[in-house]
């Protein structure tokens, strides 16, 4: 059969994006290894699939996975691409989605101007939920990685998030600590590890190494777990451009317990394909 996709990326964070609402197909994970090989493949961070949801109140179900096969339950970037996508290929003419997540129900509302704005939901740091292994929940934890004591955040935005404040992000080891902390094994899921330089108390530069994908340009929810970060560290205000290598953010968050997340940004189409699968 010939199966229609899209590629689109959201500030250099790549995806393979495919409407198997209209379609029909299922997806392994060799499948999806194949099609994210950059070389062999179509290339990607991930797969987006957009597929009728098992709840009739929400408009569809948003399923993602990692360029590995491996099926991840949030990705930020990949929310307003899809967000776009749905309105673009005329699968509904809302500008308010309600949308079935692995990690729960998420609201995408897409602005005049294109720019699509994520209800991310309250974020988790309780430790037990995010998961991260600490006693009790802190700011910060101190962590021992390669005989230094380093301190790092630790969130959830439906994904497991590390944050680090480091002086310049242009110089930080990002792949080195990266890849330490993952192994360290305190996120028994392992985790997205952000490294956030604080340029004001309303803005910042962030670069991220996700799980099983590596660096990216961006990445949405990695955004947001550092402002949650760095509002609960004491260093950042409510509204916080986000400066990543693809571009910006804006990221609002209130600071409350029940308070949601709000991650407003841009999204593009990069081509339309066809393959026989």
């Amino acid at each position: 059969m010939l199966l229609r996709f899209t590629k689109m990326h959201g500030l250099g964070n790549d995806f393979m994006v495919v409407d198997l609402v209209t379609q029909r197909y299922k997806f392994n994970p060799a499948m999806v290894k194949r099609l994210g090989d950059r070389k062999l493949g179509v290339g990607f961070d991930q797969l987006l699939i957009i597929e009728i949801p098992s709840n009739p109140d929400m408009d569809f179900r948003y399923r993602i996975f990692n360029s590995d096969g491996s099926e991840v339950e949030h990705c930020g970037n990949g929310a307003r691409c899809f967000a776009l996508f749905v309105r673009d290929k005329r699968l509904s003419a809302k500008t308010q989605l309600n949308v079935e997540t692995a990690k729960g129900n998420m609201l995408l509302t897409i602005r005049d101007d294109r720019q699509v704005e994520v209800n991310m939901g309250p974020p988790i740091l309780t430790p037990a939920q995010i998961p991260f292994i600490a006693e009790q929940q802190q700011a910060s934890y101190p962590l021992q990685i390669d005989h230094q004591t380093l301190q790092i955040s630790a969130v959830s935005m439906g994904n497991p998030h590390g944050v680090l404040v480091v002086d310049d992000v242009a110089t930080a080891a990002v792949e080195r600590l990266g890849i330490a902390i993952q192994q360290q094994g305190v996120f028994p899921e392992s985790a997205n590890i952000g490294f956030m330089q604080i340029v004001s108390r309303s803005e910042i530069k962030l670069r991220v190494y996700e799980r099983s994908v590596g660096e990216t340009l961006a990445c949405g929810t990695g955004a947001c777990a550092a402002v949650v970060a760095g509002r609960k560290l004491g260093l950042l205000d409510a509204k916080v451009t986000v400066n990543v290598t693809g571009g910006s953010l804006e990221i609002f968050w209130d600071a409350g317990d029940t308070d949601p997340v709000i991650m407003t940004g841009p999204a593009t189409n990069v081509f339309e394909g066809k393959m026989f699968v």
